[in-house]
């Protein structure tokens, strides 16, 4: 870093200053973080042991739900670890690490989102060649580029803010490094800066957001040809995900395609977005789809047996 760093750790304020808040706040999140690894583990582990699993959509989701573990993992230990401390800080360093992997993860999985929209689309739309267009090589070179689209946005966006001068304060008004409210902190003018990370970020969002919308609105003019049960079974298919769709890109859509301004509800819906929605995920996916009932279910009775072995 070639400017001025007189900084070398940074504060949280956290979500309280209330000791009892604090302490009813770390068994919550203690409660929503192990629900969030465990629930994600299900998902992964059923789809890898389950042979009724094998589509692309449950490939994909797999992947969506380890990535959910690693998106909230950024996060959720330190602020889980701050709750019980008194001074809640982070160095320089460690601020720049878990701003990149944040947004590594959170860019993996929207465009892992944009990925699970066109495989519906070619599965309701193009059915006779789906199995040649979403093949198992076409599906990891998907994901691969999912991986590398993350990497790349992170990447980006992290240079931005990495090379700005930090003379204090030090003090900053969130429980984790998000962008905003570090680049508040700069002691430079920042203004170009905050619009190039919110036009990196928007343009991911808004890119990924219009091809997931335009897949579905090529789905429901496609599903108008076919018959009631029909249009059932392929919504019903559809409906998990743009469930999670609207789930993860609202708070997104909120916090990142604004100008570059902090609110007091920023820590509130940045709550929602890396704790909540991540446990929500396999919540939908399991009870909104009956193959993955079926999986989870002999999962379960396979379990009972060897135990009782």
């Amino acid at each position: 870093m070639g400017n001025t760093h007189n900084v070398t750790e940074f504060v949280f304020l956290g979500l309280s200053s209330n000791q009892d808040v604090q302490k009813v706040f770390f068994v919550l999140f203690l409660f929503l973080y192990t629900a969030v690894v465990l629930g994600n583990l299900l998902i992964v582990l059923i789809v890898m042991t389950s042979r009724r699993l094998g589509s692309p959509m449950y490939f994909f989701l797999s992947y969506l739900s380890f990535v959910e573990i690693c998106y909230s993992s950024t996060t959720a230990p330190k602020l889980i670890s701050d709750l019980l401390a008194e001074r809640k800080a982070i160095s320089l360093w460690g601020c720049m690490t878990q701003l990149f992997f944040m947004h590594f993860f959170g860019g993996t999985e929207i465009l892992l989102l944009t990925v699970m929209a066109y495989d519906r689309y070619v599965a309701i739309c193009r059915p006779l060649n789906y199995t040649v267009m979403m093949n198992r090589q076409v599906c990891a070179v998907l994901v691969g580029m999912a991986w590398v689209g993350g990497f790349v946005h992170s990447f980006a966006q992290i240079l931005l803010i990495f090379r700005l001068p930090f003379c204090g304060p030090n003090v900053i008004d969130h429980y984790f490094c998000d962008l905003l409210p570090v680049l508040k902190l700069a002691c430079s003018d920042t203004f170009l800066i905050g619009v190039l990370i919110v036009a990196n970020g928007g343009t991911l969002s808004v890119i990924s957001f219009g091809i997931i919308l335009a897949s579905y609105v090529v789905i429901l003019l496609h599903l108008r040809t076919r018959s009631s049960e029909g249009r059932s079974k392929a919504l019903s298919t559809c409906g998990s995900h743009i469930t999670v769709v609207t789930l993860f890109f609202g708070p997104c859509i909120f916090i990142y395609l604004r100008p570059s301004t902090t609110l007091s509800a920023d820590k509130t819906v940045a709550v929602f977005y890396t704790v909540i929605t991540p446990l929500l995920n396999p919540v939908i996916y399991s009870l909104r789809n009956a193959e993955v009932k079926k999986a989870m279910k002999k999962l379960w009775i396979r379990t009972m047996k060897l135990e009782e072995k």
